[in-house]
């Protein structure tokens, strides 16, 4: 006999949301028609042809062959711990405790869930990776946010920092350079951030995943913790992006700070940890060879980024009703669409089932009332990225012109 009930999910459920990826069901149903698809909605390296390095490959090889197979300290290996404090303090921070985790989203839901208590609320910037919403909505916490200025290079507008902040906010989120609009936040701004954090008594969160990706060689990557050393500061980054592993889950959190005031809280990251045992093993012997050494690959890697970049920001400013802030870092743009009576979502659907052409909408990652846009990367070859605008201009003028 079978249930005569449904089953209700649990209502932290109900907001999670991840545009990147629930786009894929209307890509599936363009396929699913024919039509040549032309992937441009996720942010991963090696889906387009680039190579973990071959010296990250056989360090996690070597500890296995080491039978370095069992659970590591649920805080880390040490070799992994001390090679990312030293890359850290070369970055100007001075790391208090260090915890290495399935990527750089379990080390940001570890430092939000060991924070925040339903009922308080977190600052983030608008538009903001999908991630930060689904966590929040899991933990029953108020996601509050600043506003990012377009004309403004998508700094943050400081105005809209200092209007949501309340008795109840404990932390805000920065995430330098930004996805999804590609933008690097400036000395100026990092330090006026600082000084909010300082007079409010917030955590700042720094999502510093794509580090090493800056792309024009007059602009410079500013670690916040590196700032001020009065400010509980936590510091995410990974071997995802910069060494081309998203694969492998490996990421990690730097707390710094004064001891006096994050000590109670790096215990209550600590039992997170405890609590699903550790990271990957194997995989953190990756993070010294990484880490201690120069990323020569990146580097010969941004010079093809960054003519793609020029390729694709050239090319979406040609279409008409379609302008492109030039993104100075990571891999994505954040295009505005000038088209009144348009939703976004509307808009990115039928260009993958008219063109193939798939791309993110701007709403599911947040972004001023009135405005619309949508994400896309510059990965691919200088030839598809040609095709997919091709596409893109002849959907607009079909339907919007």
């Amino acid at each position: 006999m079978g249930y005569e009930f449904k089953i209700v999910p649990a209502q932290r459920t109900w907001g999670v949301e991840y545009a990147i990826r629930d786009i894929v069901e209307t890509s599936k149903e363009a396929k699913a028609r024919g039509i040549d698809l032309i992937p441009l909605n996720i942010g991963d390296p090696v889906k387009y042809g680039f190579q973990t390095p071959r010296p990250l490959i056989e360090a996690v090889y070597d500890a296995m062959l080491k039978n370095l197979n069992y659970y590591s300290d649920s805080l880390g290996a040490e070799e992994a711990i001390s090679a990312i404090r030293t890359y850290a303090e070369k970055k100007g921070i001075k790391p208090y405790s260090i915890f290495i985790t399935h990527g750089a989203s379990e080390a940001i839901e570890f430092a939000i869930a060991s924070l925040l208590d339903p009922g308080e609320n977190i600052l983030l910037p608008c538009p903001c990776y999908p991630l930060y919403q689904a966590i929040t909505s899991k933990l029953g916490i108020e996601p509050r946010y600043y506003y990012l200025d377009e004309e403004n290079d998508w700094e943050p507008e400081l105005d809209s920092i200092e209007e949501a902040i309340d008795s109840k906010t404990k932390a805000i989120v920065i995430i330098n350079p930004n996805n999804p609009t590609g933008s690097i936040l400036s000395r100026d701004t990092l330090v006026q951030i600082v000084e909010i954090a300082r007079r409010h008594r917030l955590v700042i969160f720094s999502d510093e995943i794509y580090d090493q990706y800056i792309l024009d060689e007059e602009e410079e990557h500013i670690s916040v913790a590196s700032l001020a050393e009065d400010v509980p500061v936590v510091t995410f980054n990974g071997l995802s992006k910069c060494y081309f592993a998203p694969g492998w889950r490996i990421g990690w959190g730097i707390v710094s700070g004064p001891e006096e005031v994050i000590a109670d809280y790096v215990e209550a990251i600590a039992k997170l940890a405890r609590a699903r045992l550790c990271a990957p093993h194997p995989f953190q012997y990756a993070i010294p060879v990484a880490l201690l050494n120069e990323n020569g690959y990146l580097k010969e890697v941004l010079k093809v980024l960054k003519r793609r970049r020029d390729l694709l920001v050239r090319g979406l400013n040609s279409i008409p009703g379609i302008s492109c802030v030039m993104p100075r870092g990571a891999f994505y743009a954040f295009p505005s669409i000038h088209f009144s009576h348009v939703n976004d979502l509307d808009f990115v659907k039928r260009l993958i089932l008219e063109e193939g052409v798939v791309v993110v909408h701007g709403s599911g990652f947040g972004q001023k009332p009135g405005s619309k846009h949508f994400r896309i990367i510059f990965l691919p070859e200088e030839k598809v990225l040609e095709i997919a605008l091709e596409r893109i201009e002849r959907f607009v003028r079909k339907n919007y012109l």
